[in-house]
């Protein structure tokens, strides 16, 4: 008989009634390599949220009831052909789906050890954020020092990390959020220039064109969605990279192809929950050889909103709904 764990279940599409906190099945003893890990503390992304509504089903594989994108813990066991990691080890790292429960199994290759300067919740603030960040801004939109970039909703988990690691690696930063509040809170992770764009996103435009002095930005890491498409397309500069992370406020836009033609721009769509095993451990690899150092230095840090115990879980998805909070919401487990 399987051993028992406490998870976080869907147990109906909608509202936050429908989490519940439940005695599930644990995962079976690692094969190959994978590892089980023990889950101290995880984070709730906005995956969560639309997973929990029933529009973004889990990827084939991981578990469609239990959320949870990242996670930080302690290595439980491991199978006969995992060489990385150790028992008892501190690691972090992402998967498809089920993080927020007691014990998590991954291929040790989505795995990073945890620096020894951060506790178990700002651990579980870095994987999805910082990842998905360096991987959007370097790999794919190759980002490079003096370059402009400019990060919508940069009060965000993911706007946070990507307004830390541009300002690391020498770029000038510039940022949006819908509160003034949130922005002069970023300043002190590395934001140069900032704009309130409330629901007006060619505020963003108009804003880049006076800091640029018309030039525009190289780099756009858009984390929010269709509504922004023309502010950023008129915000970039010439062989500007406009790189679509978020659809927060939808899918859909008209283009203008003779504006993307006459600036050679390159669009660039991306995302890491639905990739491969293989595309999400090179993007772990990258992660631990580029940003680790820098949150074993502090030159870059995880940003904790608010944390909340496993069963106060509905609470958690009413402040990440409530676009009020700053940083990353934080489950203990």
């Amino acid at each position: 008989m399987n051993k028992q764990m406490r998870a976080v279940f869907i147990a109906s599409h909608g509202g936050v009634e429908g989490l519940e906190v439940r005695e599930v099945p644990r995962p079976s003893a690692p094969a190959a390599d994978r590892v089980l890990v023990r889950v101290r503390a995880c984070a709730l992304n906005r995956a969560d949220l639309l997973q929990r509504r029933g529009h973004y089903p889990a990827p084939a594989g991981a578990p469609q009831e239990i959320p949870g994108l990242e996670f930080a813990g302690e290595v439980e066991e491991v199978g006969p052909e995992a060489r990385r990691v150790r028992q008892g080890e501190r690691v972090f790292g992402i998967t498809g789906g089920g993080a927020q429960a007691e014990y998590v199994s991954v291929p040790e290759s989505t795995l990073a050890p945890v620096p020894e300067n951060l506790d178990w919740a700002e651990a579980a603030c870095v994987p999805e954020a910082f990842i998905t960040a360096h991987d959007a801004l370097f790999t794919q939109g190759g980002l490079s020092m003096g370059e402009r970039v400019l990060v919508h909703a940069a009060g965000s988990g993911v706007g946070l990390a990507a307004v830390q690691l541009s300002h690391a690696a020498g770029a000038i930063v510039y940022g949006t959020s819908r509160t003034a509040e949130k922005l002069e809170r970023a300043r002190e992770y590395g934001l140069d220039e900032s704009v309130a764009v409330v629901d007006e996103p060619s505020r963003a435009a108009e804003a880049v064109r006076e800091w640029t002095e018309g030039a525009g930005v190289d780099v756009v890491l858009d984390l929010v969605g269709a509504k922004y498409l023309s502010a950023n397309l008129e915000a970039l500069a010439l062989g500007g990279r406009l790189l679509f992370v978020g659809t927060t406020s939808g899918a859909r836009a008209e283009l203008d192809f003779g504006l993307v033609m006459r600036k050679r721009l390159k669009i660039i769509g991306t995302v890491l929950r639905s990739r491969t095993t293989e595309e999400k451990a090179a993007a772990t690899r990258s992660f631990e050889k580029h940003v680790l150092p820098l949150l074993k230095q502090g030159l870059v840090r995880p940003v904790i909103d608010k944390i909340y115990n496993l069963e106060e879980v509905r609470d958690a998805h009413t402040r990440l709904e409530s676009n009020e909070s700053f940083g990353k919401v934080v489950l203990m487990i």
